[in-house]
């Protein structure tokens, strides 16, 4: 089989052809930088020789791939440090050492380098570099969580989020709710848009205006509430990410606001401070530690030809809603 062209080159370091044939051939008035990550990937991909079959490493990688290169500790989020230690006891006892990237790695040419045997991409965004990286390596990958635009081979574990976001609406609704607003818009990963999406569709079904209420990792006491708040046009919220059920509460708190006599609240999280929280907020959990252990799974049969290779597509994963007093349901 022939070695690599400069054309799986250029795809791999995101340049053009010509800068990979400067960047080889010493010509060319190119940086130093773009140079030398040109050889880097050509040295990975193994041009000069011809290509031989992927020697095992007996290693997979994992990484958090939204908003990759960006310095944000995607460990103190409970939903990642539950699926990553789910990950690593799954790849161990199947005889895998995993390998975590931090994601402010994610800019740097070390996905053109990485040595790993196959890859678990956590939330894959639209235009992922990383992956693009990787395909064009040839390094197998599976998802935790639908990619944007899945390639024909792809797989992925996921939840059915539109039917989970249709059981948290009703719930709300049940309990009261009229103005239900969606606390979202903040990633570009497959999760936030197919829940905007299932919202939008659930309040035209009922005629009511749909409310998307923008999160902010940083705006702890919840000021992107203080104008549906205070104007009371809104009387429950369904926040999808982890650090946004305590935004509510804040805000609620600033506003006056009694939950759920006044508003009600659902998060999806996996934090069990939930439970203890005043009131106890009702949660979604989108239960990490099964989705580790398939995805894992799924991955190793990708690797080993003695296994059947998994169908492509999604496998599910079902959520569960934990109902608690601020929607008036069980505390715990």
């Amino acid at each position: 089989m022939s070695g690599p062209t400069l054309t799986d080159i250029a795809r791999a370091a995101e340049v053009s052809t010509a800068t990979v044939s400067h960047a080889l051939n010493g010509t060319g008035r190119l940086g130093e930088s773009t140079r030398r990550r040109v050889r880097e990937v050509a040295a990975a991909l193994g041009y000069g020789s011809r290509r031989t079959p992927l020697t095992r490493t007996g290693t997979l990688g994992l990484a958090v791939t939204t908003y990759a290169g960006a310095p944000w500790n995607y460990l103190e989020i409970p939903y990642f440090s539950r699926l990553l230690t789910a990950a690593a006891a799954t790849a161990h006892a199947l005889g895998y050492a995993l390998t975590v990237l931090p994601a402010a790695r994610g800019g740097e040419t070390l996905w053109h380098t990485l040595t790993v045997d196959g890859m678990l991409l956590l939330d894959s965004p639209e235009d992922d570099r990383v992956l693009r990286a990787l395909r064009a390596r040839g390094i197998p990958v599976v998802f935790d969580g639908r990619p944007t635009d899945p390639h024909p081979d792809d797989v992925w574990v996921d939840n059915d989020h539109t039917t989970t976001t249709r059981e948290v609406l009703d719930h709300l609704a049940a309990a009261g709710a009229r103005r239900i607003a969606l606390h979202a818009g903040y990633g570009r990963e497959y999760y936030t848009g197919a829940v905007t999406r299932a919202y939008e569709e659930w309040c035209r079904e009922r005629g009511r205006e749909p409310s998307v209420i923008t999160f902010d990792p940083e705006d702890a006491p919840g000021h992107a509430f203080d104008r549906a708040f205070s104007g009371r046009s809104c009387d429950a919220v369904h926040s999808l990410y982890d650090p946004g059920g305590r935004q509510v509460l804040a805000a609620a708190a600033r506003h006056g606001l009694r939950i759920p006599d006044d508003l009600l609240l659902v998060c999806a999280s996996e934090d069990p401070a939930y439970a203890e929280t005043d009131p106890p907020v009702t949660t979604v959990t989108l239960r990490p530690e099964t989705i580790a252990e398939a995805a894992i799974t799924t991955l190793v049969a990708r690797l080993d030809p003695a296994l059947p290779d998994p169908a492509p597509g999604g496998l599910t994963v079902p959520a569960r809603l934990r109902p608690r007093t601020s929607t008036r349901g069980e505390r715990g």
